[in-house]
């Protein structure tokens, strides 16, 4: 047997406000609407390019994919929720 030098696996750095993206996002869904999710959005945004150029780099990248959807998801019912509330507004000043 040949002694082979063994690989070591590569190192996963942290992607930065990961946990913060996914903490906006599930905020948004549970409470604050669009504003959460808007910073959500915002606060990834960086991560999101540092993720696009080393897919395999960061050992945290499912908290910042799962962040975002929150936020999109969280976005999303606040738009609803605000037509909804806008045309109950409507009915009610019309009647």
């Amino acid at each position: 047997m040949e002694n082979q030098p063994q690989e070591t696996p590569p190192v996963l750095q942290k992607l930065p406000n990961a946990t913060l993206t996914l903490v906006f996002g599930i905020l948004s869904i549970v409470c604050c609407g669009p504003i959460a999710s808007i910073v959500a959005l915002i606060v990834s945004a960086k991560s999101n390019t540092l993720l696009k150029e080393n897919p395999n780099g960061y050992s945290d990248a499912g908290n910042h994919k799962a962040g975002r959807i929150c936020a999109w998801i969280g976005l999303a019912l606040g738009v609803i929720g605000g037509i909804i509330y806008l045309i109950a507004l409507i009915f009610t000043m019309a009647a």
